[in-house]
């Protein structure tokens, strides 16, 4: 099992930034696969980056260019860096991570079997 514990999130006007964390504990030993899903109101859930334990990521479209997913193994901890933020963006985010090497893609995050409690990101126009 993977305990996951975000943080980060918060309240800015639309074009700021703001940087997630996800601390990892546990079994992280078998994490293939880490990423951030996000969940609106009243929407379904959305993937939006993911990193397979060989560096690679990946993207949804409507955060390319804007947000950066990273991580540092000495701490165990995940990053979303967010910048140029839409009204759009906002929602809950949650932090994701799994052993499954099926896929390491955005919209297969919400899949990974291990979660995070999630982190309210707010946009403001």
């Amino acid at each position: 099992q993977v305990q996951l514990v975000e943080s980060g999130g918060g309240s800015v006007q639309s074009g700021g930034s703001l940087r997630l964390s996800c601390a990892a504990s546990g079994d992280t030993y078998s994490i293939y696969c880490m990423g951030w899903f996000r969940r609106a109101l009243w929407k379904e859930r959305e993937g939006v980056a993911a990193i397979a334990s060989d560096g690679s990521t990946s993207y949804a479209d409507s955060v390319k260019g804007r947000f950066t997913i990273s991580q540092d193994n000495a701490k165990n901890t995940l990053y979303l860096e967010m910048n140029s933020l839409k009204p759009e963006d906002t929602a809950t985010y949650y932090c994701a991570a799994g052993s499954d090497k099926l896929s390491c893609a955005p919209y297969y995050t919400p899949l990974l079997e291990n979660w995070g409690r999630g982190t309210q990101v707010t946009v403001s126009s």
